[in-house]
């Protein structure tokens, strides 16, 4: 519902503080967005339109339009209050004009502008204008349009009055990326546009979020009515929850609110996000500690009243009351503290209390008053403690017998001689056989080989005790040197390139998928940090005459490279005999399609993926671990209906040849 004016909340020029200029953005942009990369350009983005979840939030508005132009611009777009357009009482200029050219100049330090915001710092409007090498904005007050105009931050025109509007008030901002600025690219991505207005419209009830993509014709819409709820429900989309009822609170504390929706499911992760303000704190901070010891506080202790916790057994840690656990946290408060402008982690101390204080009193009476569910997560829980025990049982058993000592290295792990990690490689291949030419052909300074026998163990689906009992993945453990669970210490990486190289067909994607899942469950940091990588080895060899050799990695690539020898031919005057097939049109005297790694001697091996002038590799990188958690639960969990649906849905892009027929 949008609040109408009053005097209470009227928002004018003398809310709008002033504390510095602009001029240090342009010279180094990275110090407010980050990056002048794809991140970067797609902050732009984020800076303007959470000003427009601001207004929602303070209840002076109820959406927001991203609309991604066919110039290659972007206009946001809010049925807010709109930007005060009167003169400003230290600048002398319009208060639009201040808004968007003067940093640190906002509605945001005050407590009449806005109660609760995410724009702490007031440069994000300002800054977006800097680096851009045009922006306008238009404001509509009581269906009057004003518009001005920039270029590089600097005004082109004055705030001009165009006239009436249908729309009753807002705000619509246009701005197009310096390119002198964002060399790496202008163009903005659909999906995280899509990922972005979807967070928003969880995290603001009420608020309808949409996209419109003028260089494709896509749109989309979201709206949430159950917000943080329908977040969990969302999350936990694809596992069996322990119970459909979803714990919700929503309570003001003071001068700040607290939100949090809590659903358990029977997997062994968690997958808890703290927000402030509608913004993700990935570092977590004051609301998330509060939130982690108030859970286990409150089911120790109805454990311990109820009987399920017996006299002499310890209690339950936070981790075992937290595996399988699905949680939203969110907070707003009107002056939050958060780390840099990134704000990756809040710091306000009173919310540690607030958070704590909410969930002693509702999570105790959610227990108690829902006593199945209860003894569903408890149970869970004792569960979890018991399999945290034998995992340290059966870690301090393998650690006396030297088996994860980083000095007793794997029999099978051919290492490098470097033992500077920095420039070191550690190369897991699928097979003995494919390993000894890994081995033979390798630079021995610099790569290490680790050949694995079959396909790993599914650690989607197996705690650490039995992981243990694994060999080949004890071996990774051991040759990677930075232990695992509890010892787990990244600083201990013997490799600063983790690469994973397996056959170019149906099971070698998937003992990388099997790999990767390891690696996304247990070893996060080493993903994080831009470790792992996916080698690429070639699907075929052409021969070209009698000596020269080409290599291509796809069939897309195949058909290219014939169409352009064929054309080379035709170039030198060749006669291009058409009813011969296409190779022979192109002059190949053999085409190798190589089945698996073990088929490529040593030289060939190192010619194609392991020489680093020639090899191809893919960096493994989650950008979002929302759709990287759902997609390891889909595809290495339990539901095979999931499985069979994903599977299914995607077989038109299968070809013949992906599946050696």
């Amino acid at each position: 519902m949008i609040k109408q004016k009053d005097s209470a909340s009227s928002y004018d020029a003398s809310q709008i503080q002033v504390l510095e200029g602009l001029d240090p953005v342009r010279k180094r942009p990275g110090m407010y967005i980050g990056s002048t990369g794809y991140d970067g350009i797609h902050h732009l983005i984020k800076e303007i339109a959470d000003n427009c979840v601001d207004e929602a939030i303070a209840g002076y508005g109820d959406s927001v339009l991203i609309e991604l132009l066919a110039d290659g611009g972007c206009r946001v777009s809010d049925n807010g209050r709109g930007i005060p357009v009167d003169t400003h009482p230290k600048t002398g200029r319009s208060t639009v004009e201040t808004v968007l050219t003067v940093l640190h100049a906002g509605g945001k330090f005050g407590g009449g502008g806005y109660k609760v915001s995410s724009g702490l710092h007031g440069v994000g409007s300002s800054v977006v204008n800097a680096l851009s090498v045009k922006m306008v904005a238009e404001v509509v007050k009581d269906k009057q349009l004003y518009r001005i105009e920039f270029a590089a931050g600097v005004p082109k025109t004055e705030l001009i009055k165009v006239g009436k509007t249908e729309r009753q008030r807002g705000t619509s901002i246009v701005f197009y990326p310096d390119p002198a600025i964002f060399k790496e690219t202008l163009e903005f991505d659909y999906e995280w546009v899509l990922n972005y207005l979807k967070h928003q419209a969880y995290l603001t009830k009420g608020l309808r979020a949409s996209v419109r993509d003028e260089r494709t014709g896509a749109r989309f819409g979201f709206y949430f009515d159950g917000g943080i709820q329908s977040y969990v429900k969302h999350l936990n989309i694809g596992k069996d929850v322990v119970d459909d009822d979803i714990f919700y609170v929503e309570k003001q504390v003071e001068d700040s609110m607290v939100e949090v929706a809590i659903q358990y499911n029977d997997g062994f992760s968690e997958m808890v996000k703290a927000f402030a303000n509608n913004v993700y704190n990935p570092e977590g901070g004051k609301h998330l500690e509060g939130f982690r010891s108030a859970m286990t506080r409150v089911i120790n202790d109805y454990a311990r009243k109820n009987g399920l916790l017996k006299e002499k057994e310890e209690n339950l840690s936070g981790d075992d009351v937290r595996e399988g656990l699905t949680a939203i946290i969110l907070v707003k408060l009107p002056d939050p503290q958060f780390e840099g402008q990134t704000k990756n982690k809040l710091g306000n101390p009173e919310v540690r209390r607030y958070v704590e204080q909410v969930m002693n009193e509702y999570f105790s009476y959610y227990l108690e008053e829902n006593p199945t569910v209860a003894k569903k997560i408890i149970g869970k829980s004792i569960l979890a403690a018991r399999a945290r025990k034998a995992a340290r049982a059966a870690r301090e058993n393998v650690m006396r017998k030297g088996v994860l000592d980083g000095l007793n290295l794997p029999g099978k792990l051919a290492d490098c001689s470097s033992k500077d990690p920095s420039e070191c490689e550690l190369y897991i291949v699928e097979g003995d056989s494919a390993g000894g030419s890994a081995k033979s052909g390798r630079d021995s300074r610099t790569q290490a080989i680790l050949p694995l026998r079959g396909k790993v163990l599914n650690t989607e689906r197996a705690r650490l005790d039995r992981m243990l009992a694994n060999n080949e993945i004890v071996s990774l453990i051991k040759g990677m040197g930075v232990g695992i669970g509890e010892q787990f210490d990244i600083k201990g990486l013997r490799y600063d390139r983790v690469i994973i190289m397996t056959d170019a067909d149906v099971d070698g994607s998937h003992i990388a998928t099997l790999l990767m899942t390891f690696f996304f469950r247990y070893m996060p940091e080493v993903i994080n940090g831009g470790h792992v990588y996916l080698a690429k080895p070639p699907l075929y060899l052409l021969r070209i005459g009698a000596s020269k050799k080409v290599y291509v990695y796809s069939d897309d690539e195949k058909e290219a490279t014939l169409d352009k020898l064929i054309e080379d031919r035709r170039a030198t005057g060749t006669k291009i005999d058409e009813d011969q097939d296409r190779t022979k049109q192109a002059g190949i005297s053999m085409m190798q399609r190589y089945k698996g790694l073990g088929e490529m001697d040593a030289d060939q091996l190192w010619e194609t993926t392991m020489n680093p002038e020639n090899r191809v590799l893919i960096q493994v990188k989650v950008e979002d671990a929302e759709k990287a958690d759902a997609i390891f639960a889909k595809l290495m969990g339990d539901e095979v209906d999931l499985r069979k649906q994903f599977i299914q849905s995607r077989a038109k892009f299968v070809n013949h040849e992906d599946l050696d027929i």
